[in-house]
C-alpha cells in the first residue's frame, strides 16, 4: 500500500489487503524527528487501518525499519513499547534494502503472518486460545476420536499426526507428548489417551513455548476445510466425480444398541455448527419402541437427504469428516449417479436402489397413515404423533426378490381427484387399523412396479407373473450353484 495515495485509495486497498507492512526509513535523523515519526504508527496509521477492519478481524501488522545501513544504532527499544500495546503488530523487523540486511527474515515474517497468522488463535490478552479456534479444534477430535470414547488412544493420535504432519510417532514419542500434556493440564490425559482439554492444550503450548503460530495451525492443517468459520462452500459443495452409495455411519453410538438415543444424537452432530435434523426425522424413518432412530433409520434418511438434496448430504458429509476418515479426495466418492430412466425402460431393468411413489389426495383421507404404515406402525401409534412432528416423507427397506431396495413415500395433497382422468388402476384393500403391525405387501408390490417400469397392471396382478418371476429366480440360482461346483472340481 502506498503512502502516498489519497486517503479513501487507501481505504479501498485496505478492503484487499491481507496483511500490511508498514514501512519507515532509519536515516540520520534527530530523537525528536524519530519519536515523530515513530508517533505516526500509533496516532495515524494504526487508526486508520483498525477503522475500516472489525476488533475481531483486524489485519495483522509488520513494522519494518528500512534504510538501516544509514546508521549505526538500532531504535527496537522505542518501537517494542507500541508491539507490546497494539496485539495486532505481528513483528518488527530492521532492515536494508542496500545490502540486504534482514530481507529474507522480513519476507519470512510476512508469509507467516499470510499463512500463520496468530490474531484467528490466540488471544494475547488473556493468553488463551480463542471461541472459535476452539470450536475448531474440537470438531477436529471429535472427528478423530473414531471410537467415540472421549479420549484419542494411540491409534487415533498417530492418525492425527499423519494427517497433520504427514508422519506417524513412535511409541516412545506418543508418550512424550502425553507426559508434556500430563505436566500441563492435570485432565489432559485419561485411560492412556488424550482428553480434548489435552488436545486444546497442545496448540497452546507451542504458542507459549516456541512461540509457533506455525504449529498452532498444523494441528488443523491436514483438515484443509477446517477453518476458524467452518468447513469452506467450495469444500462443502465438491460434486466432482459425483457417485451415489449409503455413506459411512459416523459412530456416535454410546452404549452399542443400535439406536441413537437424543443424547447420542446431540453428541453425533456436536462437529456441525447446527442440529440437521428437527423432530420430524422420527417420524420419517424407522425407530424402536422408545422412538429412537434405529441403525436402518439412521441409514434411511441419509439415503432421503441424498435423493432430495445431494448438496446438503455433501455438506453432512464434509462436517463429519468423510474424505478424512475414509483417506479420499473428496466426500463426493460418497455419491453414485444412476444412469437415465430412459435407458432403464429400454434395458427393461433398473440399476436403482431408491425409489419415490407419491400418495395423492383429499385432506384427511389418510395419507399420512399410509406413509407410517411403511415404517410398521399401526393406527394406534400413529395417533400419538404430534401434528408439528408429522413428516411429508416416508422411507425404509422393501425386500424384492431378496433384493433390498429404498421406498421413498411421499405425501401430496390433491384438491381433485386424477384416478378417473388418469386411467389409473383400481384401487388396492389397504388398512392401518390392526392390532399388529399393518401388512407391508402393497410397498413390495409398489416397488415391484418401479424396478419394472415395463411390465403392466394386469402382468403384475396375473399369478403367471409371479410364478414366471419365481420360476425365473429359482433356475438363475440353480445354475449359479452349478457353476460354483465346477469351478471347485477344476481348481
Amino acid at each position: 500500500m502506498r503512502a502516498g495515495r489519497a486517503r479513501p485509495q487507501r481505504a479501498a486497498d485496505m478492503k484487499k489487503d491481507v496483511r500490511i507492512l508498514l514501512v519507515g526509513e532509519q536515516a540520520e535523523q534527530s530523537d525528536e524527528q524519530l519519536h515523530q515519526e515513530i508517533s505516526q504508527v500509533t496516532s495515524r496509521w494504526i487508526p486508520l487501518i483498525n477503522e475500516r477492519t472489525d476488533k475481531d478481524s483486524r489485519l495483522p501488522l509488520i513494522l519494518v525499519g528500512n534504510k538501516s545501513d544509514l546508521v549505526e544504532y538500532s531504535s527496537m527499544e522505542t518501537i517494542l513499547p507500541i508491539m507490546n500495546q497494539y496485539t495486532e503488530i505481528e513483528t518488527c523487523v530492521e532492515c536494508s534494502a542496500k545490502n540486504l540486511k534482514n530481507i529474507s527474515e522480513l519476507f519470512y515474517y510476512a508469509q507467516k503472518a499470510v499463512l500463520h497468522p496468530t490474531g484467528p488463535l490466540y488471544c494475547p490478552e488473556d493468553k488463551e486460545m480463542k471461541p472459535a479456534c476452539i470450536k475448531a479444534l474440537t470438531r477436529i477430535f471429535k472427528i478423530s476420536d473414531q471410537d467415540n470414547d472421549g479420549t484419542l488412544n494411540d491409534a487415533e493420535l498417530n492418525f492425527f499426526q499423519r494427517i497433520c504432519f504427514n508422519t506417524p510417532l513412535a511409541p516412545q514419542a506418543l508418550e512424550d507428548v502425553k507426559n508434556v500434556v500430563r505436566k500441563h493440564i492435570s485432565d489432559g490425559v485419561a485411560d492412556s489417551g488424550l482428553t480434548l482439554k489435552g488436545k486444546i492444550c497442545m496448540p497452546l503450548w507451542h504458542k507459549h513455548y516456541y512461540d509457533s503460530s506455525e504449529q498452532c495451525h498444523n494441528h488443523s492443517g491436514g483438515f484443509p476445510w477446517e477453518g476458524l468459520n467452518g468447513p469452506s462452500e467450495d469444500f462443502l459443495a465438491d460434486t466432482s466425480l459425483v457417485q451415489y452409495g449409503p455413506p459411512q455411519r459416523h459412530n456416535g453410538q454410546g452404549d452399542r444398541d443400535c439406536a441413537l438415543s437424543p443424547d447420542e444424537l446431540k453428541d453425533l452432530f456436536k462437529v456441525f455448527p447446527y442440529i440437521p435434523w428437527g423432530p420430524d426425522v422420527n417420524n420419517t424413518v424407522c425407530t424402536n419402541e422408545r422412538g429412537w432412530i434405529t441403525y436402518q433409520g439412521f441409514l434411511s434418511q441419509w439415503t432421503l437427504t441424498t435423493y432430495l438434496d445431494v448438496q446438503r448430504c455433501l455438506e453432512y458429509l464434509g462436517y463429519l469428516g468423510y474424505s478424512i476418515l475414509t483417506e479420499q479426495e473428496s466426500q463426493a466418492s460418497a455419491i453414485t449417479v444412476t444412469r437415465d430412466k430412459k435407458i432403464d425402460l429400454q434395458k427393461k431393468q433398473t440399476q436403482r436402489n431408491v425409489f419415490r411413489c407419491n400418495v395423492i389426495g383429499m385432506k384427511s383421507c389418510g395419507k399420512s397413515g399410509v406413509l407410517q404404515t411403511l415404517l410398521g406402525r399401526n393406527l394406534t401409534r400413529q395417533k400419538k404423533i404430534r401434528d408439528d412432528h408429522k413428516s411429508y416423507y416416508a422411507i425404509n427397506t422393501v425386500y424384492v426378490y431378496g433384493q433390498e431396495k429404498y421406498l421413498l413415500v411421499r405425501n401430496l395433497w390433491y384438491k381433485v381427484l386424477i384416478v378417473g382422468k388418469h386411467k389409473m388402476p383400481p384401487p388396492q384393500a389397504f388398512t392401518c387399523n390392526t392390532a399388529d403391525a399393518p401388512s407391508k405387501d402393497i410397498f413390495v408390490k409398489l416397488t415391484t412396479m418401479a424396478m419394472y417400469p415395463h411390465v403392466t397392471q394386469a402382468d403384475l396382478k396375473s399369478s403367471t407373473f409371479w410364478l414366471r418371476a419365481s420360476f425365473g429366480a429359482t433356475v438363475f440360482a440353480v445354475l449359479g450353484f452349478a457353476m460354483y461346483k465346477a469351478l471347485l472340481k477344476q481348481r
